[in-house]
């Protein structure tokens, strides 16, 4: 196909697994409200929506190599569309949580699916740039999530919602249909994906990538899991939470515009790295010092211009041996760092304390990174670009 894949629809496509995933979040009170269950009931579509997001990965990352990168894209969009009008018109628990999985599996394809026909279009230090600039704009994605979905549930309860995530499915799904091009190399994978996932289990340097993936998305998420908690405790209120979100959202944008502009000057990956462990580490000790006091979530600006910067780099730099296989290669990889993300979380709720959650991130990611960049000039095959 002649044609190329663009920034826009890319952005698009990468921004609406994370819209779809936080403009859900405003409705759950009115969910439980019309289908007369508990809050905890009503928490489980959450929890499943991730685990079957996490095996959506792996599924749409394998027809990716296998049927394409653009009709796998359009069949996950479709699945995703069904799953949508069939939540609106659900009636019971059971039938909504079904509709859920369904969802987070079909959607799934957006994260895996995008990066794959990313990775096989641009390389080098031109990807980095361009998963930096998809983090600017996926910075805004919370937000736009949250504030979009509280003011469909006000008006229209949570079938406004659904309605809404079925029509933007469409749009998009007639979007791609319009632009999306084939972008799968000719050259055809001769793997399996058994032997991928063999030879990146051995393959050192992925588990590390995938570590450091993972607790730069920790110490973000965290935040989110544990802040609440902070602020209802200190004299602001818990509604000061919401504000917080917003500032965060601006200090992950302005990591990726820092990470842009350095890229542009052709700071090398370990130099990136470097920096961004040093912002994480400083911002979570930094946050712990000021743990119980008022201005505790400012240090957090530091952590998330450290993840703005980071996972750019790590996403871009991460597949780079892999593109024989990178639709397989890209949903095991985000497998991998899904689960070990949730295992990061699981943690972080044991623990109760952002500040010691963030610090002991913070070193380890330290840790990592110089495993990392020490394994990459000790191999000059793999060297760091």
């Amino acid at each position: 196909m002649s044609r190329k894949l663009t920034l826009t629809l890319a952005t698009a496509l990468m921004m609406f697994p994370q819209i779809v995933e936080t403009i859900y979040s405003p409705a759950l009170t009115d969910i439980a409200r019309g289908l007369r269950i508990s809050p905890a009931m009503v928490g489980q579509t959450l929890s499943v929506y991730f685990f079957a997001f996490a095996f959506g990965v792996v599924f749409w990352g394998r027809m990716c190599d296998v049927i394409g990168r653009r009709p796998a894209i359009l069949a996950g969009l479709t699945l995703y569309t069904l799953a949508s009008m069939m939540a609106l018109f659900s009636h019971s628990f059971s039938l909504l949580l079904s509709a859920r999985v369904l969802a987070a599996f079909g959607v799934a394809v957006g994260s895996v699916g995008t990066q794959t026909a990313m990775r096989d279009s641009f390389s080098g230090h031109q990807l980095a740039r361009i998963f930096s600039l998809m983090g600017m704009a996926m910075a805004i994605s919370p937000a736009i999530g949250v504030f979009s979905g509280a003011v469909l549930t006000y008006f229209w309860g949570y079938q406004g919602v659904f309605a809404a995530l079925a029509w933007l499915a469409v749009i998009l799904w007639l979007y791609s249909f319009w632009q999306l091009p084939e972008t799968r190399p000719r050259l055809r994978t001769t793997s399996s994906f058994w032997r991928v996932l063999v030879r990146m289990i051995r393959d050192a340097d992925i588990l590390r990538s995938a570590l450091l993936i993972a607790l730069f998305n920790t110490t973000l998420f965290s935040y989110y899991q544990l802040a609440p908690f902070e602020f209802e405790q200190s004299a602001a209120g818990s509604h000061w939470f919401g504000y917080s979100g917003l500032i965060l959202a601006a200090g992950t944008g302005i990591g990726a515009y820092i990470n842009r502009y350095l890229l542009d000057q052709k700071w090398p990956f370990a130099a990136l790295l470097i920096l961004s462990s040093l912002l994480a580490v400083t911002g979570g000790g930094l946050l712990w010092l000021l743990s119980g006091t008022l201005y505790f979530f400012l240090p957090m600006l530091l952590v998330v211009m450290a993840y703005g910067i980071a996972i750019p780099n790590l996403l871009a730099r991460a597949l780079r041996h892999y593109t024989d296989c990178m639709g397989s290669a890209g949903a095991l990889l985000g497998l991998l760092y899904y689960l070990l993300l949730g295992i990061g979380l699981a943690i972080a709720g044991g623990v109760q304390h952002l500040g010691v959650v963030l610090t002991i991130s913070g070193l380890l990611i330290a840790l990592l990174s110089g495993m990392t960049i020490a394994a990459g000039r000790a191999l000059p095959g793999r060297g760091i670009p």
